[in-house]
């Protein structure tokens, strides 16, 4: 009975701590990624190529690659781990904050590339008006930009969420299995299959199946309630 009731709490853990990694991801991630998905769509070079196809690396690089270099660039035997263990007294391998660099490094391309598609279907016409009538930067973005994209914004933010909630590779290597502070749903269903505790790991695994379906689904809701608008 002890032992039940410690499998629940630990998968309550990996439950809240996989949501908060995810709503911060996404936060961060749209933050960051509306300048770079803005740069990208304003231009047509060979460097937006190359920024471009960096961005996308992380839908062909195995999750342990990027885990792996993840770990060894902020472990304390390089110059940027000992950067961090001087400014904020340990390297963030093995840590909740390692886990988020690493799951926006990860997600990157689910945030960028829908920005990218709203901003490029800006009709530049209005762009090009809004300038002459001299809205400044901020202005364009706030009252052109942001309206006019605003799906995109919507599908980037629970593409990048769902997306987190099911990552691996990346976690397992950079944040380890500690619980509560590392261990997300889907290492806690890898720790219950390993222990062939097949009950508790089936219903860790239906509540990560139900959080990406609804988060899925309020993605087609809203693209289907958009074509009805259209239509």
């Amino acid at each position: 009975m002890a032992q039940a009731r410690l499998v629940s709490v630990m998968d309550t853990s990996a439950l809240w701590l996989t949501l908060r990694l995810a709503g911060l991801t996404t936060l961060c991630l749209l933050v960051l990624a509306t300048p770079l998905a803005l740069w990208i769509a304003s231009r047509k070079s060979v460097l937006r190529q190359v920024v471009q196809a960096a961005v996308a690396l992380p839908l062909v690089l195995p999750p342990t690659v990027l885990g792996y270099y993840l770990l060894v660039g902020m472990g304390p035997a390089t110059g940027v781990g000992r950067l961090l263990v001087r400014v904020i007294g340990h390297p963030l391998a093995f840590t909740f904050g390692g886990l988020l660099v690493g799951s926006i490094l990860y997600s990157l391309p689910f945030a960028v590339q829908p920005l990218v598609v709203g901003f490029a279907g800006v009709d530049r016409g209005v762009v090009e008006t809004a300038r002459v009538l001299g809205a400044s930067p901020w202005v364009l973005f706030r009252r052109v930009l942001l309206p006019l994209a605003k799906s995109s914004f919507v599908t980037a933010a629970v593409l990048t969420f769902a997306h987190t909630l099911g990552e691996f590779g990346v976690v397992l290597m950079i944040g380890g299995d500690i619980p509560g502070v590392t261990r997300t749903l889907s290492i806690s269903i890898y720790d219950l299959v390993e222990d062939m505790k097949y009950g508790a790991a089936s219903r860790t695994a239906l509540a990560l199946v139900a959080l990406s379906f609804v988060a899925l689904l309020v993605l087609y809701g809203r693209s289907a309630r958009r074509g009805q608008e259209i239509g």
